[in-house]
């Protein structure tokens, strides 16, 4: 079962399940495209290895999977609390 992660678009569009499938897939096939994945997401190699080991008894795909789902939710708060207002002079956007 070939299981395709172009961009991070199509990451935020698969559910925890998919993502769980598609990290084990890339865990067994192309751990490189793992790597770079997460590379681009932003989710630290540190962060990840802290988890593996707080939650050893947890199938690594699922604490990978966990990890990228809350780094997407705090770079969509984040966009959110700094998105500028339409309405705005551009002389209040400066």
């Amino acid at each position: 079962m070939a299981l395709p992660i172009l961009d991070i678009a199509q990451i935020e569009q698969l559910n925890k399940s998919e993502l769980v499938d598609a990290i084990n897939w890339l865990i067994i096939n192309d751990f490189e495209k793992l790597v770079f994945i997460l590379y681009r997401i932003d989710v630290s190699e540190a962060k990840i290895k802290i988890l593996l080991n707080k939650n050893n008894t947890n199938f690594a795909a699922t604490v990978i999977a966990d990890a990228i789902l809350e780094r997407l939710e705090e770079k969509k708060a984040s966009r959110k609390k700094y998105r500028q207002d339409p309405s705005a002079s551009d002389e209040e956007k400066w």
